[in-house]
């Protein structure tokens, strides 16, 4: 897609970090932006933001987690405006585990599944056969991550496998879309090359109330970026980090390009993805990833 010129674009998660970034990024190119989200003030505020730089931009309360909702969301949009281009299933969320995932409440582990895996199905089912029936190009984004995807880190094991699921989920459907000769495309987003400056580490905020946290449950200590540079400062090495206002630039960049794997890549992140694939394809022990 070369040009994002009047083309309707909905972002799922659209009221912070990445998602917020795509929504301005993609008004300043003139499309037609529609942001989702259910954390109301944030999604007023976003739609302000945005209509400030004299941009269009609508928005409207949609839960990932609710197949019926996201039904509504997509049936509403095409009321309203017609052919959709750009759908980005951006909402995820981080449930700050910490400990041994023995330990782990099953609470968090239902909660992550709920918005990361089951919001991306509940997003295809609301939106692909919409997609498909317009039959004329556009993409459907899916911000993943390469925890989960490429790595396994240890120290999120509920995020690394919602994750995990979300890129089988992405890939079969970009083969299914492939065979079935779709003008529709699919893409991977995996926000990067460092750890995105996001609201994600404080997803509490948004936690639905019949998935309550454990107060007795292992946490990970951190509910924010500057916790994480805290953490690692007191092991004297310095956390490098990304805006997501330079996640959502290269997105469009290479949207224009068609490129599916859309995953810029530290030298350090690289290097321990190659030693887990050459630990698969020689049989020999992995070792726990250091990427930071």
């Amino acid at each position: 897609m070369k040009n994002f010129q009047d083309k309707v674009a909905v972002i799922t998660g659209g009221a912070s970090g990445v998602g917020r970034a795509l929504a301005f990024e993609l008004a300043r190119e003139g499309a037609r932006v529609v942001i989702s989200d259910i954390e109301v003030s944030a999604l007023e505020q976003t739609i302000a933001d945005i209509k400030a730089e004299g941009l269009e931009c609508a928005g409207q309360i949609a839960d990932v987690t609710n197949g019926d909702s996201m039904k509504a969301l997509a049936a509403s949009i095409t009321e309203q405006l017609g052919a959709i281009h750009l759908v980005f299933a951006n909402a995820g969320v981080g449930t700050g585990e910490g400990g041994m995932m023995w330990e782990y409440d099953l609470n968090d582990w239902e909660w992550g599944f709920r918005v990361n895996t089951w919001g991306l199905i509940h997003t295809i089912n609301a939106f692909i056969p919409k997609l498909v029936e317009q039959n004329e190009e556009a993409h459907f984004v899916v911000t993943g991550s390469g925890n989960g995807a490429f790595l396994m880190m240890p120290n999120t094991p509920i995020y690394t496998a919602t994750k995990a699921a979300v890129q089988a989920i992405t890939e079969n459907l970009h083969y299914q879309l492939q065979m079935s000769q779709s003008p529709v495309k699919v893409n991977a987003l995996f926000p990067g090359p460092h750890v995105v400056n996001s609201g994600i580490f404080n997803s509490e905020r948004n936690r639905p109330s019949d998935l309550p946290a454990n107060p007795e449950k292992p946490g990970s200590g951190i509910s924010s970026l500057d916790d994480m540079k805290a953490i690692m400062a007191q092991y004297q090495r310095e956390l490098k980090t990304t805006e997501p206002e330079e996640v959502a630039a290269f997105a469009l960049q290479e949207l224009r390009k068609d490129t599916f794997w859309i995953t810029p890549m530290s030298k350090k992140s690289e290097e321990a993805f190659k030693s887990r694939v050459n630990s698969i394809l020689k049989r020999t022990t992995p070792l726990v990833p250091d990427v930071l």
